[in-house]
């Protein structure tokens, strides 16, 4: 840095380069001075005048680089003056952002906060699903203990069959577990009247061949297994058949309930025939659903035998009613031949008063002095005197 008039400017400014150039430029030339200064002093006057020109131009470009440095302070105020007013609205800008940045970020968060509440939320719900998932899980695994135990699969047929027979009939309609006279226990016992007569239903169906069916991954097996469901399900048939159906006992027919609808419905599609003999032999195949309107419509008949059961209590209580309306006809005619007399007797005796007022006003207006003593009371009339 060097300074010139108060002004400080850099050593590559290029008024310093002017100057520093014009400096040179007038050593030089006061070099040339001294040298001719000793040929002639008339060529000394031109250097001289050389010399005073370049003084005033020295002079003038002192004066021009004040003028410059005023400039240039001034253009550095303005230039000051427009840094402070865009750091101003740089800093307006900053908050403006820092505001918008801020709102975005809590309305962010927020919303982050919600999500994550909804996840907590889809995360309790999935919990308890899977939960859910792991009970039935257990529970189809309990049932297929049930199902692979010949027993077990039984007792769980009764006991369906059991909520079935409860929520469809009364309690004395039926009997769980009845012995009949040949010595066979039924599952349950219908008392419907005769015709038909008492019905049982069995829910002791074999459910292997179902099972083997359903395993059956070949053409082959898929044979095999039919073949074995055919022939189980005929056997069960023939054994129902020939246990529940008793003449004289129970009705000339008997029900087999299947625990599922999916083997009632593979039995009806792709073993007709099985179903028809089932007909034969007086056995009908049912399953929950079927059951359920099967007792139903046996209802509708338990119904109809009791109200023909009470159909003569029910005439002879008419008769009765009958005749303790015809009684109360007849009390209520004697009542009224008691009220007509009363009411005869109740004109006579006003009759009867209406006369004694009338008697009583002539007695009180009658003067005794004037009648003589041979005279006959005029109160008591012939009547008197006879």
């Amino acid at each position: 840095m060097i300074t010139l008039f108060g002004q400080s400017y850099a050593w590559n400014s290029p008024e310093v380069l002017l100057v520093g150039g014009l400096l040179v430029l007038l050593v030089g030339l006061l070099l040339l001075t001294l040298r001719s200064a000793g040929r002639s002093a008339k060529s000394a006057e031109p250097l001289m005048r050389e010399m005073a020109w370049m003084s005033q131009r020295v002079q003038s470009l002192s004066d021009g680089q004040e003028r410059l440095a005023g400039g240039l302070h001034h253009v550095s105020e303005n230039q000051a003056v427009s840094q402070t007013a865009m750091l101003k609205v740089m800093e307006q800008r900053l908050a403006e952002v820092t505001r918008q940045m801020g709102e975005s970020l809590q309305g962010t968060a927020t919303r982050t906060a919600r999500s994550l509440g909804e996840l907590q939320q889809r995360l309790e719900t999935i919990d308890k699903a899977q939960a859910n998932i792991e009970k039935l899980s257990g529970n189809v695994l309990n049932l297929q203990d049930i199902l692979a135990n010949k027993q077990a699969r039984g007792a769980f047929g009764e006991i369906q069959l059991n909520d079935i027979v409860q929520k469809a009939l009364p309690a004395d309609a039926y009997s769980m577990q009845a012995t009949l006279s040949n010595g066979k226990r039924a599952d349950c016992l219908i008392h419907l009247p005769n015709p038909p007569g008492p019905i049982v239903i069995d829910a002791k169906f074999p459910l292997e061949a179902y099972e083997a069916l359903r395993r059956a991954d070949n053409p082959r097996a898929l044979a095999e297994a039919q073949t074995l469901l055919r022939g189980a399900v005929r056997a069960h048939i023939k054994a129902i058949a020939e246990k529940y159906i008793l003449e004289g006992e129970t009705a000339d027919g008997a029900l087999m309930f299947l625990p599922s609808e999916a083997v009632y419905a593979e039995l009806h599609a792709n073993f007709p025939e099985v179903v028809r003999e089932g007909f034969a032999a007086r056995v009908w195949i049912v399953s929950p659903t079927t059951c359920m309107a099967t007792l139903n419509t046996m209802r509708a008949v338990l119904k109809d035998a009791r109200m023909r059961e009470q159909a003569g209590a029910i005439r002879t209580a008419l008769r009765q009613l009958h005749r303790d309306v015809e009684i109360v006809v007849e009390r209520v005619d004697k009542l009224n031949t008691h009220f007509n007399q009363a009411r005869q007797d109740l004109d006579g005796i006003s009759t009867a008063a209406e006369r004694a007022g009338k008697r009583a006003a002539r007695l009180d207006n009658f003067d005794f002095e004037e009648l003589k003593p041979s005279d006959p009371s005029p109160l008591l009339g012939p009547q008197a005197a006879e």
